[in-house]
């Protein structure tokens, strides 16, 4: 028997997982179902100013559990938030902590939820020790399609001593319940919906290629890469078409439980720098980087970037296997286009001179680059900022 036919693959998703226009009204029950006695709500400025925090509030009320909101976060945490959330919630005894917004929101709300408790929680942070139990529950509801936050193991933080961003992974990070309802991403402007559906195709394919891809995770990444053409660019334009919201929804679901048990590779090694310097949105670094980082490492995997240019229905390459990539990395590009989204690392404000040292700090983070088939070293990193900054073509926009 061959070593790899000894290979266990653990395979993780939320306890419950629920899909589905109106799926938001099964909230009441599972809160009833976990038996909580004080909750704390976490979510954004701009989810809190809009309405959305309150209806949660209003929605829960029936129930006269004690709540309480947090809601400061406003753009994408910090390791320093992370702590502030911590030491605000625990002082609070929750039992019971809802997460609803986008990925940022709900990151804080799970490593929150897992890390109450805990004391000090830098060991966690530095990555010296996992979180190996929680005792406060976690529900988690997302306002966006493309994290995957609510059925991943992964939170992600800017430290912002090292100017970068980074994971703290554990098992217990996975929600008691993800409810994924289309109609609370109605409201998500068309940037967002573009940035955040584009992150979700990123998880889809980089899962799809990993090292730790299993036959099993194929299946998801498969099934998210499928949906995603036909539903991105009419959600992005056409925010209000609940079937396109829908089905983006399954795109976000499908990558997020694919990247939860393959995990990601060189695309989001690169745009980690990114968010952690010049604070790029991640869904925005993901979508501009992948079709330069593809060019690279989608030499050593001609089968699969057959097989996806198949589910993106852009031809047969069988007799012609090397222009599947070509094709491939061509729509890519296209998408940046299609949905309005920067095409070049110039275009958001970089520095030409700043490339080496995102070079370098991408090459660090090896919990990625491993799972990637392609061997990226430092020199062939900066290269591919080199012809990010120019975009295509190589001219400098």
């Amino acid at each position: 028997m061959s070593a790899a036919q000894n290979v266990i693959h653990d395979f993780r998703m939320p306890t419950v997982f629920r899909v589905g226009v109106g799926a938001f009204t099964t909230l009441v029950k599972e809160i009833e179902e976990l038996g909580a006695k004080k909750v704390a709500i976490v979510s954004d400025k701009g989810l809190e100013k809009v309405g959305v925090v309150q209806k949660v509030s209003d929605h829960i009320m029936p129930l006269s559990i004690p709540t309480i909101t947090y809601t400061e976060i406003s753009g994408e945490p910090t390791f320093q938030l992370l702590k502030d959330a911590v030491q605000t919630l625990n002082a609070e005894k929750c039992d019971l902590i809802i997460g609803i917004g986008g990925g940022s929101a709900l990151d804080v709300a799970k490593a929150t939820a897992a890390l109450c408790g805990k004391g000090d929680i830098t060991t966690y942070i530095n990555g010296e020790k996992v979180v190996e139990s929680r005792t406060v529950k976690c529900i988690l509801l997302p306002t966006t399609s493309g994290t995957g936050s609510e059925v991943t193991m992964n939170a992600i933080f800017g430290d912002e001593e090292q100017q970068v961003k980074r994971g703290i992974v554990s098992p217990v990070f996975l929600p008691d319940v993800a409810i994924i309802d289309p109609e609370l991403t109605i409201s998500c402007p068309a940037r967002v919906t573009a940035a955040s559906g584009v992150d979700a195709f990123t998880h889809a394919i980089e899962s799809y290629i990993a090292i730790k891809a299993t036959p099993l995770t194929k299946v998801y990444s498969e099934k998210a890469i499928k949906l995603f053409p036909a539903n991105i660019t009419r959600a992005v334009h056409n925010g209000n078409d609940l079937e396109s919201r829908t089905g983006m929804s399954w795109v976000s679901s499908l990558a997020g439980v694919a990247l939860a048990n393959a995990g990601v590779g060189a695309v989001h090694a690169l745009a980690y720098p990114l968010g952690g310097k010049y604070h790029i949105e991640h869904g925005v670094a993901n979508a501009l980087l992948m079709p330069f980082v593809f060019e690279v490492i989608g030499k050593t995997c001609t089968e699969e970037m057959m097989d996806v240019a198949s589910f993106l229905q852009l031809g047969d390459f069988k007799t012609q296997p090397s222009e599947a990539l070509k094709a491939v990395v061509d729509y890519m590009y296209q998408l940046l286009e299609d949905l309005d989204l920067p095409t070049s690392l110039s275009e958001l404000g970089i520095e030409e001179d700043s490339l080496p040292m995102l070079a370098e700090q991408a090459a660090k983070i090896d919990r990625l680059l491993s799972n990637t088939p392609y061997k990226l070293n430092e020199q062939k990193i900066l290269g591919i900022y080199q012809s990010a900054f120019k975009g295509k073509g190589g001219e400098t926009n």
